[in-house]
């Protein structure tokens, strides 16, 4: 069934109900329709009277004021497959040039030559190289990984640990990545663990805006993935922890929001050096401009 966001919860409610059957729903990121769906074993004998109760469960939505969208209801006969495996062919490796692949643990491709690999299977976690916001941070990783020096990696945000992961595999060391959700923090040192790299990772739990202002620990690269009132918010200690050589980068942005968190980070002394927009996500990556000073502090007790 065919609807709008404002009207999934009420819809799923009312497909579950009408079929019994537990109903599961998503929304294209393209055109803005919800699709809710209920899947069955058997077709319904009384398909015809199912549809028409549907329907006048729309329409009595729609008379309550309830935006229920194109509100279009069809029955797709579905092949029956292994679907404990058949899913699995959705995710595929993922390449970030030539120094990265990003693979989940079934599949059976090699990195080549000095290639870094990162083994993360799909997870409740955010988090696997697909999403262009992931994609843009490890891009630039990669792009400013350690040569002959070493550089720092802070990840704000880790979620599933991939972008410290990545940084641990490219050669940053110290890495530390901070996350609020526990979970979040367990399934990261969990897949640090499984890449080998737990011991050079400092996963901690922690909320950003509660980060001490001002910070002795700066870090050669910091990778926000977070949201733009987020990031606007909590600039200041977010910079306070950016070396004076150092490079933000910034992504979870959404292209209506980006002019305004690139005016507070260019407002505070940097100047954008990557930018990238893809589907409704705009990232970018901000380092210090020529000649900028920054404010001499006094150095916390505190690590981060």
């Amino acid at each position: 069934m065919t609807t709008s966001p404002e009207a999934e919860d009420a819809v799923a409610e009312w497909l579950g109900t009408t079929l019994s059957q537990p109903a599961s729903s998503y929304t294209a990121a393209d055109t803005r329709h919800t699709i809710v769906s209920v899947y069955l074993t058997n077709k319904p004998h009384t398909a015809a009277a199912k549809r028409r109760e549907l329907a006048l469960g729309l329409e009595r939505m729609a008379r309550d004021g309830l935006d229920i969208g194109p509100s279009r209801i069809s029955l797709t006969r579905v092949l029956c497959r292994d679907w404990a495996e058949s899913w699995k062919l959705h995710f595929k490796p993922v390449l970030i040039g030539s120094s990265l692949l990003l693979k989940p643990t079934w599949s059976r491709r090699r990195p080549r030559g000095l290639q870094a690999e990162v083994i993360l299977d799909p997870g409740l976690s955010f988090g696997t190289g697909r999403h262009p916001t992931t994609a843009f941070c490890l891009r630039e990783l990669v792009a400013r990984r350690p040569r002959a020096d070493t550089r720092s990696c802070l990840d704000l945000g880790t979620g599933s640990g991939i972008l410290a992961i990545a940084a641990a595999k490219l050669g940053y060391a110290p890495v530390d990545a901070l996350d609020y959700d526990p979970e979040s923090i367990r399934v990261a040192r969990a897949n640090a663990r499984r890449n080998g790299v737990s011991a050079r990772i400092r996963f901690l739990r922690q909320d950003l805006t509660t980060l001490p202002r001002r910070s002795a620990r700066k870090y050669s690269v910091i990778s926000a993935n977070l949201v733009a009132p987020l990031l606007c918010a909590e600039r200041k200690r977010i910079l306070a922890r950016l070396h004076a050589d150092g490079v933000l980068i910034v992504a979870g942005i959404l292209k209506s929001e980006f002019a305004r968190v690139r005016h507070g980070f260019e407002s505070s002394g940097l100047r954008l050096v990557a930018s990238r927009t893809q589907n409704e996500w705009h990232s970018g990556a901000f380092a210090w401009r020529s000649g900028f000073r920054l404010p001499a502090r006094k150095a916390p007790g505190r690590r981060f």
